[in-house]
């Protein structure tokens, strides 16, 4: 398999994303990709185009690291800059992508349209395990941040940090006027 330039592709494959934080969804996409191909990047973006993350990039490569621990051939690296640029420099096959609904098909195949024509590497999409179709990181926050239980949508690492979060900021209002 070659690449549309003439260079020779890898068998690693590459799972982008903020992961802001990791959910279980997530996981499932990682732990598939894993099985089908020898290495697998986690790449956790730097994107100033979204709102300032809840967790810092720091805390984010972290919580994945100790949630795909057992995965001996996944790696966590972080990417700036446009992704077509970031597989073409670390010689990646295959860009991964999770499907949860099918809204998510309409920008993600343009996206993967995009970066096969700016670096020839396409990607291949994995439908979302039913169970976590429904989950997503800003869902899995709002849940959480107004004291609802996230215990089976995300990994523990995750669990533990997010708890940890929440002791250190404000009260939400809800919680400022529940009685005691």
């Amino acid at each position: 398999m070659t690449h549309q330039n003439g260079a020779p592709a890898t068998r690693t494959a590459i799972y982008p994303g903020s992961f802001d934080p990791l959910t279980m969804g997530h996981l499932d996409v990682i732990e598939r990709a894993a099985a089908i191909f020898p290495r697998v990047l986690v790449a956790v973006v730097v994107n100033p185009q979204k709102r300032e993350p809840l967790f810092p990039l720091e805390e984010r490569k972290r919580m994945i690291s100790e949630s795909v621990d057992a995965l001996g051939n996944v790696e966590v690296v972080e990417f700036r800059g446009l992704l077509a640029d970031f597989v073409k420099r670390v010689g990646v096959g295959v860009i991964v992508k999770g499907l949860r609904v099918v809204s998510d098909f309409e920008s993600e195949m343009s996206a993967a349209l995009m970066n096969r024509s700016l670096s020839g590497v396409d990607t291949i999409f994995l439908p979302s395990d039913p169970r976590y179709s429904f989950i997503s990181s800003s869902l899995v926050k709002e849940v959480f941040f107004l004291g609802g239980d996230i215990t089976q949508y995300v990994p523990d690492a995750v669990l533990r940090t997010m708890r940890a979060k929440r002791a250190t900021l404000r009260p939400t209002q809800t919680e400022e006027n529940r009685p005691s």
